[in-house]
């Protein structure tokens, strides 16, 4: 009876830990490039894709490199892990997760936000009514 019991403590034991672990991996907060690069954790840093910097994919690496500036302004060179999005060109905000490393923001996820063909003319909309 008593190794069933301590079967089901480690067992609960184990889902609480890797419960943890999963929150506190998914658990990313946002910044600017300034506390991305004092910081080691994996942080979230939103900003504007900066079209006049040259852009280019590293097929050899797997890797998209683009320049972006965060909310304060400062231009950083970001290097993301795999291909660039389908709806890059179209973006009107980008938000990078990864880390501040080696003088540029390594990034292993893109969220791009563009703007939405839903959202109509507020004017046209008032003189209908």
């Amino acid at each position: 009876m008593k190794v069933k019991i301590i079967v089901a403590v480690v067992v609960i034991v184990a889902f609480f830990v890797f419960g943890a672990v999963s929150f506190m991996d998914s658990n990313v907060e946002y910044t600017d490039f300034a506390k991305a690069e004092k910081t080691s954790k994996k942080v979230q840093v939103k900003g504007a894709w900066v079209k006049e910097k040259e852009t280019q994919f590293d097929a050899k690496a797997g890797q998209f490199i683009f320049y972006m500036v965060d909310d304060n302004k400062r231009e950083v060179k970001v290097v993301l892990d795999g291909a660039k999005p389908n709806n890059f060109e179209l973006a009107t905000s980008v938000v990078a997760k990864g880390r501040y490393k080696d003088g540029y923001f390594h990034a292993n996820e893109l969220l791009t936000k563009c703007p939405s063909k839903y959202e109509g003319d507020a004017t046209a909309m008032k003189k209908t009514l």
